[in-house]
């Protein structure tokens, strides 16, 4: 048996001479308990909100994108893309063009990004669970475009579910001479009608800017003819997405980017990864602080056992196995809070999924979800754990050796 370890277990479980040892002794895991119970519900909540935005996300973008490096479009029938949406993982593949546009609607204008999509795109999204109104989801109809604008833009130009007059919309000319007399003749003008439905995504960077048509219309619009700025596609179910995404890289090569639904909205997810890594860090310094406790715990702990270190030195114990003693002795402090705080965190987290005690608001609706989410990450337990016991050990070790030779000779 380790002898150092044995004696420490003893220390931390027996009854000292003053009580006051065991007290701050208790103090300090309950200290590590509670910065640890701070950590595991912190991040917890992060990745709460990173999953709820990530499920917003997913009802309009899709599972691969398909973009070009350099420039806004590349051919619709370039060799490339045709390999990749040929690769028999792929179930639905929609060519996409996108560019900015100004709509107007009796005296209102506003700049929109206009999103031109094949027939399909419903069936690469989940667009028919974010509409509203009393139509469907369909982009054309004869010789007719329809436009489905996002809640934001409906709103902003008085468009309602249903806007009885035609949406007029205009692009930069991008062929021919400008006639300076009649500038409007710098522009190509088209008109969209309403299928009846909005888009609400419950996300700014959607509902305030996109109006979604049929490809057709969009390359008629910005006179990109057999051109698309995006491939989107989805796969088949129980396909392996990662060899999927690396087979598609390959074949992309330097021409074209992959993106998966987390690399589409790189600068969102950028940014609740920096506030998160931030929050741990603070989390950090704190339970630093809390392992002060630790420190003042094992001082007074070495100057109540100076007699029994005398003894275990007339028994043969050195001084590095006197010390390890106490090195011990502040580590399982740390691993006992460590356990405690993950364990009371992981509870608290499941009470606030099952029930949401903490809400966001006052009054129910207000938000998009009543309560905070919560989202409990296996490896951030993991880290957790690890930055606790790193903290502790670290925090006791100079501590331990200094107060043992000073006090024990």
């Amino acid at each position: 048996m380790n002898f150092p370890f044995f004696v420490a277990r003893r220390y931390l479980f027996s009854k000292k001479s003053t009580h006051a040892i065991n007290v701050i002794s208790a103090i300090s895991v309950i200290g590590v308990a509670v910065a640890t119970v701070a950590l595991v519900v912190t991040l917890s909540v992060f990745n709460g909100f990173h999953d709820l935005v990530a499920s917003f996300f997913t009802q309009m973008d899709p599972q691969l994108k398909v973009v070009p490096v350099m420039g806004k479009t590349a051919p619709a029938d370039d060799p490339i893309l045709t390999k990749i949406r040929q690769l028999p993982e792929i179930e639905v593949a929609t060519e996409c063009l996108e560019d900015q546009a100004l709509a107007v609607y009796g005296d209102r204008q506003m700049m929109v990004k206009l999103k031109g999509v094949d027939d399909n795109f419903d069936q690469l999204t989940h667009i028919r669970e974010i509409l509203e109104g009393d139509g469907t989801f369909e982009l054309h109809a004869a010789d007719m475009n329809y436009g489905i604008p996002g809640l934001g833009i409906a709103y902003q130009m008085g468009l309602g579910y249903t806007y009885q007059q035609p949406l007029k919309i205009y692009a930069p000319r991008r062929e021919g001479q400008l006639n300076m007399a009649d500038p409007t003749d710098g522009f190509v003008e088209d008109e969209l009608y309403s299928p009846g439905v909005v888009f609400c995504m419950k996300q700014g960077k959607y509902d305030k800017n996109y109006i979604l048509t049929s490809l057709a219309f969009a390359r008629h619009l910005f006179q990109q003819d057999g051109q698309l700025s995006s491939l989107e596609l989805r796969l088949k179910p129980g396909s392996s997405f990662d060899r999927v995404k690396t087979e598609m890289k390959s074949l992309a090569g330097t021409k074209y980017q992959v993106l998966d639904r987390y690399e589409q909205q790189d600068d969102t997810f950028r940014i609740m990864k920096v506030e998160k890594l931030i929050a741990y860090i603070f989390l950090t310094f704190i339970l630093m602080i809390a392992c002060f406790n630790i420190i003042g715990s094992l001082s007074m702990l070495i100057i109540d056992k100076r007699s029994d270190v005398q003894t275990l030195r007339n028994l043969g114990a050195t001084e590095s196995q006197i010390s390890r003693i106490f090195l011990f002795e502040g580590r399982m402090i740390s691993v006992v809070g460590a356990v405690i705080g993950i364990v009371v965190g992981l509870l608290l987290c499941w009470l606030q999924q099952q029930f949401g005690f903490v809400r966001l608001g006052s009054s129910e609706g207000s938000f998009v979800v009543d309560a905070y989410p919560v989202s409990v990450h296996p490896w951030d337990i993991v880290l957790i754990f690890l930055t606790v016991i790193a903290v502790g050990f670290l925090s006791v070790w100079y501590p331990v050796r200094y107060f043992a030779r000073r006090l024990l000779r």
